[in-house]
């Protein structure tokens, strides 16, 4: 017999399915969207998905791992909403080094409209590469924003003014670098060339030119149609993301926080865009940790900033189906 959400009378099996497709909105490194879930009648179960690894930018799976627990954090987000409290496994069998989650022993709680808000703000979270306007991130949600990384057991580090020029430094360095690689070229342009495939990134949401900001954006090796306009980076906040373990079990922990920060962020009307070519790169990921003073390893870089209002950003990056992301197979007969 399945479980029954109290309120509706539905099966937990069709609350699973729900969460595991409103994970779909999660981001993920190039929009790689590298995870599949399965439904079970008491447990949903969480894949990282290796034909969609960036091998040659991720040999070691960080960013692979990350973005699956953006998505892992999405679903848990999303069972909230819906009153359900699950109890997380995370990369719960040696044997089955892929398998980076299982939800269990569900209990019903009752609706948290926190998270309904949240699962609102994954409707419309999105990655804005454009320059930040010359309006300050206030204080006020930066502390937000960090407590809400602090819960899910990662730091957030925001750096100085001297900080953030290491970071400029080493972001540039980490550029130079990786467009000496042409594998690393080659599996760059294939990301950018996925248009309707439901992955990737379309020429919408990149930029027509580099911004002129402090810390370069990343080059994506072919220009894209979203305007830049004359804006720079003095009003943006950088950050980054850093634990004291490099283990897949903090990759996984990472991602989550990058969720709970990015949705936070979102709901306070704050830009946030994640830079990973600073930790693809072996020396600049040192040269970050010694901007943490060695006290941790970097996950990511953040830039948190204020939009600007007087240009439409840009859209949302395609999702794939859910029928490649979700399995129901085995509780197809229960959902309703």
């Amino acid at each position: 017999m399945s479980h029954q959400t109290p309120a509706t009378n539905r099966p937990l099996t069709t609350a699973l399915a729900e969460a595991a497709g409103t994970a779909s909105h999660a981001p993920s490194v190039h929009n790689t969207q590298p995870w599949r879930w399965k439904v079970l009648p008491d447990a949903l179960e969480l894949r990282m998905v290796r034909d969609r690894q960036l091998t040659a930018t991720d040999p070691e799976g960080r960013l692979l791992t990350i973005s699956c627990g953006t998505a892992l954090h999405h679903a848990r987000v999303a069972l909230a909403a819906e009153g359900w409290t699950p109890v997380v496994e995370r990369l719960p069998d040696p044997a089955q080094p892929d398998l980076m989650a299982r939800l269990t022993g569900f209990g019903h709680t009752g609706a948290d409209p926190d998270a309904m808000h949240l699962v609102q703000c994954m409707q419309v979270r999105h990655t804005d590469r454009r320059p930040v306007s010359e309006e300050p991130v206030p204080t006020t949600a930066l502390g937000e924003i960090d407590r809400a990384a602090t819960r899910e057991g990662v730091n957030l580090q925001l750096l100085d003014d001297g900080q953030k020029l290491q970071l400029a430094t080493a972001a540039q360095h980490a550029a130079e670098v990786e467009a000496e690689e042409p594998q690393l070229r080659e599996e760059l342009a294939y990301w950018t060339s996925r248009a309707g495939t439901g992955t990737g990134l379309p020429p919408e949401v990149l930029p027509e030119q580099a911004p002129q900001t402090t810390v370069p954006a990343r080059d994506f090796g072919r220009p894209g149609s979203l305007p830049v306009g004359p804006g720079h980076d003095r009003a943006a906040v950088y950050g980054i993301l850093w634990g004291t373990e490099d283990e897949p079990d903090s990759w996984l922990r990472a991602g989550e926080t990058l969720s709970a920060a990015w949705l936070t962020a979102t709901r306070l009307g704050v830009s946030l865009v994640p830079l990973s070519g600073v930790v693809e790169v072996e020396g600049t990921r040192q040269v970050l940790r010694q901007t943490l003073s060695g006290l941790g390893f970097p996950y990511l870089a953040l830039r948190l900033g204020i939009a600007d209002p007087t240009h439409a950003g840009p859209p949302h990056t395609p999702r794939l189906d859910a029928a490649l992301t979700v399995d129901t197979s085995a509780v197809r007969d229960q959902l309703s």
